[in-house]
């Protein structure tokens, strides 16, 4: 049973996640053979603060903290 998971940053359509799901479920089929019944897809969400390149937030600082209390 292939498990596929996908982490986008937050805000795509759930048409989108169903478009991605479909393609990725066809891949699988048609690469490995199995049933598309046997395809798992899990989406997670990151918000854009929470995604990170070079060290640097995608979503730019976070004004919804100072950064001085990690609790």
């Amino acid at each position: 049973m292939p498990v596929i998971h996908v982490e986008l940053i937050a805000g795509r359509t759930q048409s989108q996640k169903t478009q991605i799901a479909e393609r990725l479920t066809s891949a699988i089929v048609e690469i490995c053979g199995t049933a598309a019944a046997d395809v798992h897809v899990v989406f997670s969400d990151v918000s854009k603060f929470d995604w990170f390149v070079a060290g640097t937030a995608v979503g730019g600082p976070d004004s919804r903290t100072d950064g001085s209390d990690c609790s």
